[in-house]
């Protein structure tokens, strides 16, 4: 008989990835995408050991991605009161001499076009300008209708659709975000001389104010600066040019040390977003279609482990199909139900636990007053020099 046609919609970070196992595992897969071509949102993207360990699994994927690697984490505070050099840990380069599995970051709209580059050397047509609209299942199948009046039927569907996730909507029916009260500015900038040769990202502290950045080449970083303040719009997408200039002569943070004031100044582009959280899904999938990634877990960015964990989920589920349909013919509703529970009951405290800890991460990175900044510091002081508390605190499990 013919494999089983599967669908998986969305084709940013994570889709690809899904797409390309169900391949391997032998799925006649179509990839859908609600925009018309590769994002040009976003800034960086860590790709952690446990990312990388599912990314492995597509010979050549890791190779064609091509990630820089990391070998420290560097923590700084940038305050008058209490300035300089918190802390270093080692654990991504201790990490890759134990497993040959380290941390790599590359810019976001990279790693799309990268991804959707393999998947389609691997003969997965990738549909950009789908937008999904309807969801309509029977016993064996799921029909699946698109804005742009495409109807096509499946075995079953993967939904891969990230925040703002079509299937999630499709499935249970809208659910309002809330914003956290903390927002960002980021951008892409020229590596300031102080970071040059150190294949590190860093986390600097302030009164008010924390700063991420992030190594993608020998020659780029990203960074992003969290606030509290007023409710800005989850789009990361550039603001105007005029308003990004005055963010880079005026703001006070390109004042910062450590290299990070020289990357306001200098960054090739400005983006401006809020942080929102969701509220949790009980449950992934119904009937046919299941929810992977942020579409089942959305999370804030602070633990840099949002992709990961929907790496994760994607190796797990190739992993429980191959165990209840070791064949490649449509699987019954049972035999996916059986799968997807098997799914949810290993992934839900997992990623349940994570975006907590994201959350608290976001909490009291952004603290105001200089007692309680100190206090901050000396935590992060503290979690550097303990190897245990610090993969605790940061969520990475090895």
């Amino acid at each position: 008989m013919s494999p089983a046609r599967v669908a998986v919609i969305g084709a940013g970070v994570v889709g690809p990835v899904a797409a390309m196992l169900l391949k391997q595992k032998g799925y006649d897969v179509v990839l859908y995408e609600r925009l018309d071509s590769p994002s040009e949102a976003g800034l960086g993207l860590a790709i952690q050991q446990n990312g990388q360990a599912v990314l492995a699994r597509i010979p050549g994927l890791v190779k064609h991605i091509d990630g820089h690697p990391m070998d420290e984490f560097h923590f700084y505070s940038v305050m008058p009161e209490d300035p300089g050099l918190l802390g270093i840990s080692d654990h991504p380069r201790r990490h890759r001499e134990m497993s040959a599995l380290g941390s790599t970051s590359v810019q976001r709209p990279v790693l799309h076009k990268r991804l959707t580059e393999f998947a389609k050397k691997l003969g997965i047509p990738v549909n950009f300008g789908h937008k999904l609209e309807k969801l309509e299942q029977t016993e064996d199948s799921v029909t699946v209708t698109f804005a742009n009046g495409v109807q096509e039927t499946f075995s079953f569907v993967v939904g891969c659709d990230g925040l703002h996730s079509n299937t999630r909507s499709c499935l249970f029916g809208e659910t309002s975000a809330d914003y956290t009260g903390v927002s960002q500015w980021g951008g892409l900038s020229p590596t300031p001389e102080f970071w040059k040769g150190k294949r590190a990202p860093a986390d600097l502290y302030g009164n008010g104010a924390h700063m991420i950045v992030v190594p993608v080449s020998d020659s780029l970083m990203t960074w992003a600066l969290s606030q509290r303040g007023p409710e800005f719009k989850e789009e990361w997408r550039s603001i105007d040019a005029a308003a990004a200039e005055h963010f880079k002569k005026n703001s006070p943070f390109s004042q910062w040390p450590f290299g990070a004031g020289e990357l306001v100044r200098n960054s090739l582009k400005i983006v401006r977003y809020g942080i929102y959280d969701r509220p949790e899904l009980k449950t992934w999938f119904r009937g046919r279609v299941v929810l992977i990634g942020d579409a089942a877990h959305p999370t804030s960015p602070f633990l840099g482990m949002g992709a990961n964990q929907s790496y994760e989920d994607v190796g797990l589920l190739i992993d429980l199909l191959e165990k209840y349909s070791p064949s490649t013919e449509s699987p019954s509703t049972d035999t996916l139900a059986a799968a997807f529970t098997e799914l949810e009951r290993v992934r839900l405290p997992r990623t349940a636990d994570l975006v907590k800890r994201a959350r608290i991460q976001g909490e009291t990175r952004v603290v105001s007053g200089v007692e309680a900044c100190i206090k901050r510091n000396n935590y992060y002081r503290d979690v550097c020099n303990d190897p245990v508390k610090f993969k605790a605190r940061f969520g990475i499990l090895v």
